[in-house]
């Protein structure tokens, strides 16, 4: 069985607001064994992120403005983590994040 452990980082607390996702850490296992294989990605939300964010993160605006954005990574994303059973820290927040409004 292949599971994929997932947590985001957003500039803040509400999708609705504009925020978004700014950082994406995945680490694989299969038959619940670490593989090695992991995703890590830092992202430009192309707006700035709550002082309340960052006092959570540490992920400053100058840090992110020369990162890629989701767009950029999302189909490498998406394809390796297709057919993974995914397992999200404090899913019910960052699903959120992942609907269109």
């Amino acid at each position: 069985m292949r599971q994929i452990f997932l947590d985001t980082e957003t500039t803040g607390l509400s999708p609705d607001g504009g925020d978004r996702i700014i950082e994406i850490g995945c680490i694989e296992m299969v038959n619940r064994r670490l593989t090695g294989d992991n995703k890590h990605f830092y992202l430009n939300p192309e707006r700035p992120s709550s002082e309340d964010a960052i006092k959570v993160h540490g992920l400053t605006d100058a840090f992110l403005a020369d990162k890629p954005r989701f767009a950029a990574v999302a189909d490498e994303l998406l394809e390796w983590l297709a057919g993974a059973e995914i397992v999200i820290h404090n899913a019910a927040f960052d699903v959120v994040f992942s609907t269109p409004s």
